[in-house]
């Protein structure tokens, strides 16, 4: 997470502008006399859930938190995250601080690419190595699949890698900054991984981050990491993404499992979009990474721990990814990696027979109950409430209700009143302010913005062709500022010269996102009608909500018509988009032809 999602994170829309307007609770919004020009009607709408502000009076704008301090105050983006940094108490580091972490990363990933190859070295072709290579073998690994993950092998000992590493130039407190070296209560250090086969860990650049260990007999524990370190956070990466990527991509799925074993038997076995958590429970910032890649993912978990904490955090990534998480049922007591080389058409089928991990909570938790009990229908309703309750997708939220409701035999309507209680229940637990701030998860900024902005760095030819690109339809501020800059820039240098140093950090992920070389001026159409068409929705979708609000507090009838004949422009843009869409779907099915 950046420091820039830190600060909007902590920083809550509602709370901030009420300190320029009066803002009154309309609904799920809010509503005030603009602060940016003078009326008698309020036309000026705040929306909690999105963090979002619109006005639609004379200025006929909005943004985000950052586009409301900009523009009130006339300053630039840098100018106010480091106001907003400031009031949330959040450290802005300078460009120097900057350059130097930068430094200090590339220093950091040579470190672990000497030790990924000296590892490497010791697995093919140290006698010391042959236990380690048996056990290789005795896995099924191929020749080329130990090549391909760079496996490795660490010596019985505990100095043999500071010994090669200080030769050859490395520092003691860069090898311990790394995570490679491990520092005792009287100061002196020794390797981390002794005796144990070595899996390198790679972000999703490929560059080596850091190392997973496991023993090579049945001593404890059998597998370490690297320590956190400036490169690496296990709770923030996935195994083997960097060779997973494409796949996940092209076959729109992600498949998590728990081990580094299982990842590369599925790789060698051809199902090449597995990845691991790598022994963790999968958090909220690996399921945010994945979803630049697909918003399908299928969590392949223990036979006998796919259930209970793992739904509510699978409805927890539901609604990040807007789209249903699905949970592998394995054979009892086999995992991936058993499965896979026993028959890897078995793993296949239980791929695609997936189920969506809200129904295996409902099987878990309905498994050992008698539904014509009383105390065992409130066990089930107990348990299964607050996982539908954790739903934003009401249609979704509507089915599982019915569902248990068929299940206990008890009406829909006592179960929504339950519901409803429930709602009421955890609102009044909360304190005030939370019930409005939705900072207990990272933000996951807009992928469909992001493509659009990668394919145009990757391509400055494009810039014949942004007059129909407005900045507008960039609705999250850093995406914006970097399209703004980019327009007027004349290369990348002369971009990343001109932006603050904050978003760096984000232009650099821009800029390393793969990028397909074919149909460049077609996608680049798309995504621009895509980015058109979600802008309008959701300023039409603002509009009715607020014509909505002008009908019931009796508005004036002038009032009422100006609103009606605003909302005739975004319809009919829409409608031109829809136009535009069908042809370019007409014209592709005609090339296929």
């Amino acid at each position: 997470m950046t420091v820039i999602d830190d600060v909007k994170q902590k920083t809550d829309i509602v709370e901030f502008i009420s300190q320029y307007t009066t803002l009154t609770k309309s609904g799920r919004t809010f509503r005030a006399l603009c602060p940016f020009h003078s009326e008698k009607r309020p036309s000026f709408f705040v929306y909690p859930e999105q963090q979002s502000w619109h006005c639609f009076g004379a200025c006929n704008t909005g943004g985000d938190v950052f586009s409301f301090i900009m523009k009130k105050q006339d300053i630039d983006f840098g100018e106010a995250l480091r106001l907003l940094a400031e009031r949330a108490n959040i450290t802005i580091p300078s460009r120097s601080d900057r350059e130097a972490g930068k430094d200090e990363r590339e220093r950091l990933y040579q470190i672990n690419e000497a030790a990924a190859l000296y590892f490497h070295n010791l697995l093919l072709n140290s006698p010391a190595g042959e236990v380690a290579r048996n056990y290789v073998a005795s896995r099924g690994f191929s020749t080329e699949t130990v090549s391909s993950f760079q496996l490795g092998f660490s010596l019985d000992s505990w100095e043999a890698l500071k010994q090669y590493m200080l030769e050859r130039g490395y520092q003691e407190a860069e090898l311990l900054a790394a995570g490679l070296l491990v520092e005792t209560e009287e100061g002196r250090t020794h390797d981390r991984f002794r005796n144990r086969l070595i899996f390198p860990i790679r972000d999703a650049r490929s560059h080596t981050i850091g190392f997973g260990g496991r023993v090579l007999d049945d001593s404890l524990p059998k597998y370490i990491n690297s320590a956190q370190t400036p490169v690496f956070d296990k709770s923030g990466t996935l195994y083997a993404l960097d060779v997973a990527a494409q796949a996940i991509r092209q076959q729109n799925l992600a498949v998590i499992v728990e081990g580094y074993m299982d990842v590369i038997t599925a790789h060698q076995n051809g199902f090449q979009n597995v990845v691991a958590s790598m022994g963790t429970s999968v958090t909220e910032r690996q399921v945010s990474t994945l979803k630049r890649l697909t918003r399908n993912m299928a969590f392949a978990l223990d036979a006998d721990a796919a259930g209970d904490e793992a739904a509510l955090r699978g409805v927890t990534f539901e609604n990040t990814l807007d789209a249903e998480v699905r949970v592998i049922i394995m054979p009892r007591g086999k995992d991936p990696d058993e499965v896979i080389k026993q028959d890897s058409l078995t793993w296949q089928k239980l791929v695609e027979e997936a189920i969506p991990v809200v129904d295996h909570k409902f099987n878990t938790v309905t498994a050992g109950l008698d539904l014509t009990r009383p105390g065992d229908k409130s066990t089930a309703v107990n348990s299964l409430l607050p996982v539908i309750a954790e739903m934003k997708d009401a249609t979704r939220q509507d089915h599982y209700l019915t569902k248990l409701s068929k299940l206990t035999e008890i009406s829909y309507n006592r179960l929504e009143a339950t519901l409803k209680a429930y709602f009421q229940e955890q609102k009044t637990a909360k304190p005030a302010t939370e019930s409005i701030n939705r900072t207990s998860q990272p933000l996951v900024s807009s992928r469909l913005e992001e493509y659009c902005l990668a394919l145009l760095l990757h391509h400055p030819e494009l810039k014949e062709s942004i007059q129909d690109l407005s900045p507008e339809y960039f609705q999250n501020s850093e995406n914006r500022e970097i399209f703004t800059i980019w327009k007027e820039s004349s290369d990348l240098s002369s971009l990343k010269d001109r932006l603050d140093p904050a978003i760096w950090e984000k232009l650099d992920t821009l800029i390393n996102e793969k990028i397909r070389d074919d149909r460049i001026e077609k996608r680049y159409t798309d995504f621009v009608l895509r980015l058109r068409e979600e802008y309008l929705r959701n300023l039409e979708l603002k509009r009715v909500s607020v014509f909505t609000l002008e009908v019931e507090a009796g508005g004036t009838g002038a009032d009422l018509t100006r609103l009606q004949e605003e909302g005739i422009e975004p319809s009919t843009q829409l409608k031109e988009v829809f136009t535009r869409k069908t042809r370019a779907i007409r014209s592709t099915e005609n090339d296929h032809k």
